[in-house]
């Protein structure tokens, strides 16, 4: 009997395991009232970005990050954003992808190694995974800030496989970010576009010849 193509399968938390954050950000604008596409303008600026970087390779607090954003975003829309509790106001919307979750736990009961590789916003004082049982439900869970590491760099998807103990030629990475899946391409990792949970976990049961639930 030949041995399996796949033998891992890695996902990537928001957007993937959670709500698609277009729609995450668009509540969020709707919700706050903030005119619509704020949030990407301030995420396309040099200021945001480097914002979120910092916050993924944990080189600053979750505090931080809300007071800059904040700022950034009151600046061009023109009025005033309360820092106060940003990042969870923000990611209030992020619900579980249950179908994605579900097929998650099918691939590790039939034998896949699984893992969560996330570019991390930090876990106080709001921690976005604290509704998921990521280390009851992954063999492997890899948090940007934790090991200083962010993709697209190579050596954290190097990692993530390390720690699963399969090569980069037999895991599945499912991530929302063309970025990312090149990234994980030129490491030798196959990649899932994970934008609509069911097409994705349909996906990932015929990469794995796993039966539809």
């Amino acid at each position: 009997m030949s041995e399996p193509r796949f033998r891992g399968l890695v996902f990537d938390f928001f957007g993937v395991l959670t709500s698609s954050m277009v729609e995450v950000i668009e509540s969020f604008e709707r919700r706050e009232k903030i005119p619509a596409g704020t949030f990407y303008r301030a995420w396309a600026n040099p200021t945001g970005q480097e914002l979120f970087r910092s916050i993924e390779l944990g080189r600053i607090e979750q505090v931080h990050w809300n007071d800059g954003y904040a700022a950034l975003m009151s600046d061009i829309c023109g009025h005033r954003i309360d820092p106060d509790g940003l990042m969870e106001r923000y990611l209030a919307d992020a619900f579980p992808a249950w179908e994605m979750i579900k097929v998650a736990k099918q691939a590790r009961v039939s034998g896949v190694r699984t893992a969560v590789l996330s570019n991390s916003l930090g876990r106080a004082p709001y921690d976005p995974y604290a509704a998921w049982d990521l280390s009851g439900t992954f063999d492997v869970v890899v948090l940007s800030g934790d090991v200083g590491l962010r993709k697209p760099d190579p050596a954290v998807f190097h990692l993530t496989c390390d720690r699963l103990g399969v090569s980069a030629e037999q895991c599945v990475f499912a991530d929302d970010s063309e970025e990312n899946l090149k990234a994980a391409v030129a490491v030798g990792m196959t990649p899932l576009f994970a934008l609509d949970e069911r097409v994705a976990a349909s996906r990932v049961r015929l990469a794995f010849g796993l039966p539809d639930l």
